[in-house]
């Protein structure tokens, strides 16, 4: 499955476990709090100044 930045990091983490590594090596140490849960991946990027397209490229691979 594509992940797309109208996915929430919950779904992301659930479709893919080890996804969870790659969004802690961008900066995102609250993977696990329950607003992260319903935060989408542009919305969680915004937040930390991450670059979206780079996230997305980062989780699409393999």
């Amino acid at each position: 499955m594509k992940v797309t930045k109208e996915m929430t990091i919950g779904q992301v983490i659930r479709t893919n476990p080890q996804a969870a590594q790659i969004l802690m090596s961008f900066g995102m140490g609250c993977i696990g709090c329950p607003s992260s849960q319903a935060e989408t991946l542009e919305e969680a990027s915004m937040v930390h100044g991450i670059s979206i397209d780079k996230l997305l490229e980062a989780l699409n691979q393999g």
